[in-house]
C-alpha cells in the first residue's frame, strides 16, 4: 500500500496527472465529466505549442469559490490526502480546461470579413472548431499578449467564458504560463470517449524562451 501511495505521489508529481472536465466549454472534444491526463512535461521540458489543450488554475476572477462548508473534518483531510496523492482528481472548483490559441507577444483579436480570428494581422485556421461554430460571437481586440502568457479559448465558443470574458483582468484576458498544470494527452473515461488528444497543427508555433 505504502509503495503505492509513494508511486502516484511520483507520478503525479513528475509525470501525469487525472482531471475532471468540469463544463461543457471544450465541447465537442471533451465532453462534460470526461476525464482526461495531462502531462506535466509541456510547458517545461517540452514546448508549450498553439493549438494545445491545457489545464491551469485558475489565475484569479475565473472561477467562483467553492464550497466546502458541508465537509466534515475526516471527509476534509480524506480529500486532500486523495489529492495529493493523485488517486482523486484535482477539484475542478479550482482549474479549467481551454485551448492555447495565443502566443506570448502576439496580437489577438476578432474577426475578418470571413469570421476568422487574426494572429498578427494573420487569419488562424481552426479546424477543431464544431461545425457551425463562429471562431467568435462577439468582437474583440486587438489584444497584444504580454510575455509569460497565454491566450485561451474553448472550443464551444458560444458557452466558453475565456480570455474574451476577462480583458479587464491583469494579463488583458491571458492567462500566466506559470498557472498551466500541465497539457491533456488523453481522455481516459468513460470508455467509449477514449481518445488521444494531439496537437491539431502539423507545425505548431511554440512559446519561445
Amino acid at each position: 500500500m505504502v509503495s503505492a501511495l509513494l508511486l502516484s505521489l511520483l507520478l503525479k508529481t513528475f509525470f501525469f496527472q487525472s482531471f475532471w472536465i468540469p463544463s461543457g466549454s471544450m465541447e465537442p472534444t471533451l465532453q462534460l465529466n470526461d476525464r482526461i491526463l495531462v502531462t506535466k512535461w509541456r510547458p517545461g521540458v517540452l514546448e508549450l505549442r498553439r493549438g494545445d489543450i491545457v489545464v491551469f488554475k485558475d489565475p484569479g476572477g475565473w472561477l467562483n469559490p467553492v464550497d466546502d462548508s458541508d465537509d466534515t473534518t475526516l471527509e476534509a483531510i480524506g480529500k486532500d490526502v486523495l489529492v495529493f496523492t493523485g488517486l482523486l482528481p484535482e477539484d475542478a472548483g479550482e482549474h479549467l480546461v481551454k485551448r492555447v490559441v495565443g502566443l506570448p507577444g502576439e496580437t489577438i483579436e476578432c474577426c475578418d470579413d470571413d469570421g476568422r480570428l487574426l494572429v498578427d494581422g494573420e487569419p488562424l485556421d481552426e479546424d477543431y472548431l464544431p461545425e457551425g461554430i463562429a471562431p467568435s460571437d462577439t468582437e474583440f481586440g486587438p489584444n497584444t499578449v504580454p510575455p509569460g502568457y497565454v491566450w485561451m479559448m474553448g472550443d464551444n465558443r458560444p458557452n466558453s467564458a475565456d480570455s474574451r470574458s476577462h480583458q479587464g483582468n491583469p494579463g488583458g484576458g491571458s492567462i500566466p504560463i506559470n498557472s498551466i498544470v500541465g497539457t491533456a494527452f488523453v481522455t481516459v473515461w468513460p470508455l467509449q470517449q477514449w481518445q488521444t488528444l494531439g496537437n491539431p497543427y502539423e507545425n505548431p508555433d511554440v512559446v519561445q524562451d
